[in-house]
């Protein structure tokens, strides 16, 4: 046990207070005399308090609170922000996860002096109106990971900027769960991006907000934490503002994660195509061709080498670090869940470690979200990493930024839960039906007719729609008709039988998905038109809602082995 968590005046530590008594099998408080007695009743909780900003230390980080609070129980929750869904809804914390089934399923004075002390390593901080209220809630989640390469604790100053006392975003991964909980996907974010920062409200530790100005323009993406006070909240509003994607919760690791979690699962096996040996880099990092097993101080210089590698950037380090994430989640699923002693340990050290928003802020709603996690299959979590390309504005290039043509197909995929995993459920009745709508004949531009209504897209859309409907592509027999009854949630057209043909040419010209058809039941009278209701999921004429069946881009899946075994 650590000294935070050390209460008694005489140095006693709290574990050796509980007995097991032979007569009962129970674990009770021991009494003076030396006899068990029953343990008092918990009181009640205050929730954990927000740690301020010190130096050499993390904002937010490793604050123990007074006295802890009850979980309030998941339910549905509310995004506070103008125009975002109603329903708010890892690395996976799947080990936090069975670790917290036994401690929080079990009655004794052994769990709940296991689930006080998880409860108190956990550190939280007030991020505002982005996220979620709610732990989970229906609809897909994602999920921010942010390593922090603050260099305080034993031995990380050897891994530079030993001034650093904050830190940035370093490794960086949004992890997107599927709404129907079978896929997920884990997509690396390099630090080196150049990308604009927005402007950040942030909660200060006397309980009032303020704004931290973006960037004038480009910069690091690493900078939108650490910097001028950002917090982690401004590194979710810049990965929101990339990807066009609602982020739901963040965890914040640190160096001393790697290394306390990689020795608590018993070390993490990985795989090299030729051997590392770091001379250069400080961290003395030598490890062989093929497969290594690595814990520690090895762990933490692996994840941070970059020497030998093919170009020695941060994007081949960025390989590196996904195969170590799949190797750990591999190992914790299929080797550590079964061990109740060491699913403590690593509940234990990854808590100690853990930096989270208040949606999350406790074990309880870490378990209510590990359990959800861990119904995902190994084999449809896939890792791959926003695709880039060199910095153009660079002589010589060290910083990348968005492929302009892979990188927002990418992000459709996400924002309409596509899954990247070749392994699928082999029907879904639903999305066949929608599919086969398209299939068939499709009429003339000119004899398409339709109404165009704005149900929840852009101001103007529906006359811009008009204008290039009938300008550019023919479709001359199409009408405005303003502001729609009632706003949709995505963009739908709706056509009679007989109208089938036109409905798949608007749906060719527009880029319309199968799911966007709406057949009616009854045959059109005369010349009545199809009606199209622009939703939320509208850009702007000329642009596809379609999203991407798959993407040409590097990817990887958890279930792999490393070294192909």
């Amino acid at each position: 046990m650590d000294a935070r968590s050390r209460g008694q005046a005489d140095g006693t530590d709290p574990a050796d207070q509980w007995v097991r008594n032979p007569a009962t099998g129970a674990y009770e408080l021991r009494t003076e005399s030396g006899t068990p007695r029953p343990p008092e009743a918990p009181g009640p909780r205050t929730a954990p308090r927000t740690a301020p900003a010190s130096p050499g230390r993390v904002p937010g980080q490793r604050g123990r609170p007074s006295a802890p609070a009850p979980d309030a129980p998941p339910g549905e929750g509310r995004r506070t922000r103008t125009g975002r869904r109603k329903g708010g809804r890892r690395k996976a914390l799947i080990w936090t996860g069975g670790a917290l089934s036994l401690v929080l399923v079990g009655g004794s004075a052994f769990a709940y002096y296991w689930y006080d002390r998880l409860y108190g390593n956990i550190s939280t901080v007030d991020i505002g109106d982005v996220g979620s209220d709610a732990v989970l809630a229906d609809g897909p989640v994602n999920i921010l990971i942010i390593g922090n390469d603050v260099r305080t604790g034993e031995g990380n100053e050897d891994y530079g900027n030993r001034d650093n006392v904050t830190g940035h975003a370093d490794t960086t991964l949004l992890f997107h769960v599927s709404e129907d909980r079978t896929h997920a996907t884990v997509l690396s974010i390099p630090r080196d991006l150049k990308i604009r920062i927005p402007d950040c409200e942030t909660k200060q530790s006397d309980g009032s907000t303020k704004v931290i100005p973006g960037s004038a323009g480009t910069t690091r993406f690493n900078e939108s934490y650490g910097v001028d006070g950002r917090d982690p909240g401004c590194t979710m509003r810049t990965v929101e503002d990339i990807t066009d994607l609602e982020v739901d919760h963040f965890m914040m690791f640190d160096f001393n994660a790697v290394k306390t979690l990689s020795t608590a699962v018993g070390g993490v096996e990985v795989c090299l195509e030729k051997p590392i040996k770091d001379l250069d880099g400080g961290s003395g990092l030598d490890l062989p061709q093929g497969e290594s097993t690595v814990e520690g101080e090895d762990a933490l210089s692996f994840l941070r080498n970059r020497h030998g590698l093919k170009n020695e950037s941060d994007l081949d380090r960025i390989e590196m670090q996904q195969q170590f994430v799949a190797s750990m989640i591999r190992q914790l699923k299929e080797d550590t869940l079964d061990s109740p002693s060491k699913m403590l340990d690593i509940a234990d050290a990854a808590t100690k470690s853990l930096t989270v928003d208040k949606g999350i802020g406790s074990p309880g709603k870490l378990l209510t979200l590990a359990r959800e996690l861990a119904r995902i299959d190994l084999k449809n979590i896939t890792l791959m990493t926003v695709p880039v390309r060199d910095n153009p504005a660079e002589p010589t290039p060290v910083t990348v930024v968005l492929d302009p043509v892979k990188a927002p197909q990418v992000f459709a995929m996400l924002q309409n839960d596509v899954s990247f995993t070749d392994v699928k459920k082999k029907e879904k009745d639903a999305k066949d039906r929608q599919a086969a709508l398209l299939e068939g004949p499709r009429a003339e531009a000119a004899d398409v007719r339709v109404d165009v209504f704005n149900g929840g897209g852009p101001q103007g859309a529906a006359q811009d729609t008009l204008v290039w409907l009938r300008t550019g592509e023919g479709v001359t027999a199409s009408t405005n008709r303003g502001n729609a009854p009632a706003e949709v949630d995505r963009t739908q057209l709706e056509y009679a039988p007989d109208q089938a043909d036109q409905a798949r040419r608007l749906a060719d010209l527009m880029g319309l998905p199968a799911a966007a058809l709406k057949p009616g039941t009854a045959d059109a009278a005369g010349t009545e038109p199809m009606v199209l209701t622009l939703g939320p999921d509208f850009k702007k004429a000329g642009v596809p809602i379609t999203p991407p069946k798959k993407v040409d881009v590097e990817q990887s899946r958890a279930d792999e082995k490393v070294c192909g075994t």
